[in-house]
Formats: C-alpha cells, sequence, structure tokens
C-alpha cells in the first residue's frame, strides 16, 4: 500500500515538488517520500486512537470532500513540519507545497479507492494495513458499516462500536 501511494504523489508531485525551486531536484524523491509518510502516518495514527471514524468518513465523502477532512489539515500539518525539518524550508515554501499537492492526492487516493475496477487502492486493504492487520479483527464488517452494507454484525445489534472494541483489544 505504501508503495501504491508514493507512486501515487509522485504522480501528483508536478509542480509542488518537482518543478519548485523551493525543492532542489536532488531531493524530489525525498519530498515525495515525506509527503507519502505524512499521509500515511495521519492516517496510521489516526486509525490506532480510536479515530477510524475519521478515516472511514474521509473515504465515503467522495473525492471532493476529501481535501476539507479533518485529517487532510492534520496530514497538512505534518507535510509542512516533515519538508521544513528535513530541506529547512520556511513554513510559508513549505505550506505552498503541501497546499498544491495535498489536496490533488488525497482527491486521487479517495477516487482510486471507491472505483471498482482500480485495484491499486482498496479500504480494506488501507485500513489493514494502518491497524497492523491487527489479529482476527474483521475489517470487511467496519467497512459494511460505513458503507451501508448488510451484514450480520448489524443486524444482530453489533454495530460500529463493537467493531471498534475487536480493533482495539480490551
Amino acid at each position: 500500500m505504501f508503495d501504491n501511494l508514493l507512486e501515487l504523489v509522485k504522480s501528483q508531485a508536478g509542480n509542488a515538488i518537482i518543478n519548485n525551486p523551493a525543492i532542489p531536484n536532488e531531493h524530489n524523491d525525498a519530498a515525495v517520500e515525506v509527503a507519502s509518510s505524512s499521509i500515511f502516518d495521519t492516517l496510521k495514527n489516526a486509525a490506532t486512537s480510536g479515530n477510524i471514524g475519521d478515516v472511514m468518513s474521509m473515504f465515503s465523502g467522495g473525492a471532493g470532500n476529501a481535501a476539507s477532512s479533518p485529517l487532510a489539515g492534520i496530514m497538512q500539518n505534518n507535510m509542512v513540519q516533515g519538508l521544513m525539518s528535513k530541506f529547512g524550508l520556511e513554513q510559508g515554501a513549505a505550506s505552498n507545497v503541501a497546499g498544491g499537492l495535498l489536496p490533488n492526492v488525497l482527491q486521487s487516493l479517495v477516487h482510486k479507492t471507491n472505483d471498482p475496477n482500480d485495484s491499486s487502492f482498496d479500504l480494506q486493504g488501507i485500513l489493514s494495513k494502518v491497524t497492523g492487520g491487527n489479529g482476527g479483527f474483521d475489517i470487511g464488517s467496519l467497512v459494511s458499516n460505513f458503507t451501508g452494507g448488510n451484514n450480520q454484525q448489524q443486524s444482530s445489534g453489533g454495530g460500529i462500536m463493537d467493531s471498534l472494541k475487536g480493533l482495539f483489544g480490551n
């Protein structure tokens, strides 16, 4: 999943990173990696700290809404901080990079995740990666709870909170 995310960020990096004089060309790949890590780590931190609902809503709200999700602001801050610390960019320059890149990447990520004809990303795979697989947790049940799928756990009265308990243990 991280390799696919890295490729997605690289494909969107044009003006924000590759053609940006604030980032020397020899650092383009490292800047793409900072951006990818910011996205992945934010998703991972949200999922493992109990904010899986934010992750799910980002992917279920449609590609156009992804950049305005609560997680997008955290991703942007993480990306700005990473670019500033790794490359010594001023905050304004780092913010320009993140602002020029992140909305396009998130829109594309959500679109690809929701496109049945594109297997490069799927929500179950993303959740599995960001939660570390977490034992016997049934990612499919959680996805169904958010996407309106009709599953036995939901109809038996379990619901999303019972699914989340399985994710984070006791």
